[in-house]
């Protein structure tokens, strides 16, 4: 793995080396979908999981929290360890464990060895997703192949997670709800076909490089508290003991992190990565788009099921209006990055998708329609959403060594994931504080407008935060920013090679 896809000049000519590119992305997109399908596809099999299994009413929350608290406790530990041990061998292992697990999964007797399995295809996530960013960042060089991949990663990203909402209906309702796990088993088995095409992807192994034992125990304790404390306050709330315990102990692991990254050698995160503002803005406003998107999905799907009586597999089906706005929105910022910028683009898409929230929340009434409370909020935000995908995705690897992909793509994982909790855990609150107790559709939709309101919000700072901290581009005063003008060099390369 000696980096030849990246740098284009393999030993199989131009021809093999675009080839291995097309099978790296193929490999990507799969890995995306795979990964997003899995965070939706349970949620609508829980309550024929619960009376198959006999799970208990808190017991079942495992089945969801199990995936998320190893996908976001180990995410940073998996983009380190493609730097270090290879993005292939990392990218088997996770594809095989993955697999096993959702064969062990489809295959469960009791609650104990469903939510077990969960937990190791959380593990095999977070070794997949930093490694399916990485191989786009290493495949392609900075300029328009890569734009045009990453508005491609965003759209399967997108695609993973509506069609996992309207599989999971499907899927129970025809074949049962072990269909949901097993389903995963011919999407892995294609990607590690897939994957047996491609060449060299990547450095080899490191000589001398050592893992960060002390950082990666202390960063997966750390961000798993942290998770589990976020999803602990949705239920117990912010001031019970619960929590507040589970999150401090998460701020001193945390802490202590940063205190052993300034120290060793070979760091889990290297510091000065979040000294550069294109990375340091990218994980941000990725954490405030998750938050508020995680979030947001969580009460559309509330708002159509218990206001407007919408059935499961009714409700999947009107997500996918959403699916097709981020499909849009990726295929117009691979041109619009190159007349916008990065910044601008990044302004643009955020201000759009808060502007959709604001309109879920000023029609999210007991009166709504499909067409002015899901469809019309639905195409205007995810149209936003989609906007983002390519200047976030580069940004958050501007100036990344090779050696660093994995990190920089572990890091904005883990910013994704943490935000994701964070958004779920307060909007949860902010609708309970609305609602009051209420049972009755008027008091659950003045929550649920309440939540879409403070989603709205978050996505309009992500917005001003990439507008205020990115630096100036293209038609901007004082000429092209760093990361524009790289962009540009390496579109005159492209262009040039063409010719």
């Amino acid at each position: 793995m000696d980096g030849k896809v990246a740098s284009g000049s393999g030993t199989d000519g131009a021809d093999g080396t675009a080839g291995h590119a097309r099978w790296l992305l193929v490999v990507a997109l799969t890995v995306q979908f795979l990964v997003s399908l899995d965070m939706s596809v349970v949620n609508v099999a829980l309550p024929d999981i619960r009376s198959d299994l006999g799970f208990g009413r808190d017991g079942l929350l495992w089945v969801v929290n199990a995936y998320a608290l190893a996908f976001g406790g180990l995410l940073m530990l998996g983009g380190r360890l493609a730097d270090l041990a290879g993005p292939r061998r990392v990218l088997t292992a996770g594809l095989v464990l993955f697999g096993l697990a959702s064969l062990a999964g489809g295959l469960a007797w009791s609650p104990g060895s469903l939510v077990a399995a969960r937990a190791v295809q959380g593990v095999g996530a977070a070794a997949l997703a930093p490694v399916a960013f990485a191989l786009i960042t290493l495949a392609f060089p900075a300029g328009p192949a890569r734009s045009r991949a990453l508005g491609l990663w965003g759209m399967a990203g997108a695609a993973g997670g509506a069609v996992g909402v309207l599989a999971g209906g499907v899927l129970t309702d025809v074949a049962g709800w072990r269909s949901v796990m097993l389903v995963n088993v011919p999407i892995v088995a294609f990607a590690l076909a897939a994957a047996a095409r491609t060449g060299p992807v990547g450095g080899q192994r490191r000589a001398g490089a050592r893992l960060d034992i002390a950082g990666a125990l202390l960063a997966t304790g750390g961000t798993t508290l942290l998770v589990l404390g976020l999803v602990r306050a949705s239920d117990d709330g912010w001031t019970s003991a619960t929590t507040a315990a589970t999150l401090g102990a998460a701020v001193i692991l945390l802490a202590a992190f940063v205190a052993v990254e300034l120290r060793t050698a070979s760091p889990l995160l290297r510091p000065g990565l979040l000294r550069q503002r294109p990375v340091l803005t990218a994980n941000l406003f990725c954490l405030l788009l998750a938050s508020a998107q995680f979030g947001a999905f969580y009460f559309v799907s509330l708002y159509m099921q218990l206001v407007l009586g919408y059935g499961p597999t009714a409700a999947g089906f009107a997500f996918l209006p959403f699916c097709v706005g981020v499909v849009a929105g990726s295929i117009l910022a691979t041109r619009a990055v190159a007349v916008l910028g990065i910044r601008r683009l990044m302004a643009v898409g955020g201000t759009l998708a808060a502007l959709g929230m604001a309109w879920f929340a000023a029609t999210a009434t007991v009166e709504g329609s499909f067409l002015t409370s899901i469809l019309g909020p639905s195409l205007l935000c995810s149209l936003g959403i989609g906007l983002c995908f390519v200047p976030l995705g580069t940004a958050a690897t501007a100036d990344v060594v090779p050696g660093e992909t994995g990190m920089a793509s572990g890091l904005l994982n883990s910013s994704r994931q943490v935000g994701g909790s964070l958004g779920l855990a307060v909007l949860v609150t902010v609708a309970a504080q609305v609602t009051g107790g209420a049972t009755g559709v008027d008091g659950l939709s003045s929550g649920y407008a309440a939540a879409f309101w403070v989603a709205a919000g978050l996505l309009a700072a992500a917005a001003l935060a990439a507008y205020v901290l990115l630096p100036g581009e293209r038609g901007a005063p004082g000429g092209p920013g760093p990361v524009a003008a790289r962009a540009d060099a390496a579109e005159h390369e492209e262009d040039a090679a063409g010719r």
